[in-house]
């Protein structure tokens, strides 16, 4: 479990392409301070395996199913990254409740001198999304600011701006949203309610 306040900027060091899957390598002195084999890490909000931790780097295997659900796929040797490690018990939660299970892609669309900022929006995760609720872009907990059927918009301060991927972000470029899983969980029980087959919940897997 996550929370989405982003403890370093990291950076990808090695990528190795596999059948059907990529071995990444990850820079981040601070994240690897206490991280050992087995551990959680997100990455970008996605949550990855340590399999090793050596120098202030560590390695995780991405299978087929995140390389297809998330901007994971288009990491290169260079690319910088946000990085949270898993939350520990009786810790702050800062930000909300996150899983690191990645809901699809938007699109970073534009942002102006205040800092508002907006994204792209899929069409089967506009439901999951209400102003002033939470979302996830790149594992960095966002309140939303305004939403329509095809975009959501964002205020970010400088600081976010200064300390995570989002002030590098350019028109066009991927970014990895994942909604509020207790909306999700909230329409799974209502649904045999309301007679709705459609949704996110229980109908796909996630990254």
């Amino acid at each position: 479990m996550f929370t989405g306040i982003v403890e370093e900027l990291g950076e990808i060091t090695a990528v190795e392409q596999l059948p059907n899957a990529a071995r990444i390598t990850v820079r981040g002195p601070l994240v690897t301070s206490d991280a050992g084999h087995g551990d959680s890490i997100a990455v970008n909000g996605v949550c990855l395996t340590v399999v090793e931790v050596a120098g202030g780097e560590f390695t995780v295997d991405v299978v087929h199913e995140t390389l297809q659900r998330s901007s994971i796929a288009k990491i290169a040797v260079g690319d910088r990254v946000n990085l949270e490690r898993a939350m520990a018990a009786g810790g702050r939660l800062g930000g909300h409740i996150m899983q690191g299970h990645v809901d699809g892609t938007g699109v970073f669309l534009s942002r102006d001198e205040q800092g508002l900022t907006k994204f792209a929006l899929p069409g089967h995760l506009a439901r999951y999304v209400v102003e002033k609720g939470s979302i996830a872009v790149d594992g960095v907990s966002l309140t939303v600011a305004a939403i329509s059927a095809d975009e959501f918009a964002i205020a970010l301060i400088p600081t976010t701006l200064e300390l995570t991927t989002l002030g590098r972000k350019e028109s066009g470029d991927l970014v990895n949203l994942e909604v509020d899983v207790v909306a999700k969980y909230v329409e799974k029980l209502t649904l045999p309610y309301l007679g709705d087959n459609g949704g996110l919940a229980g109908t796909e897997e996630r990254a």
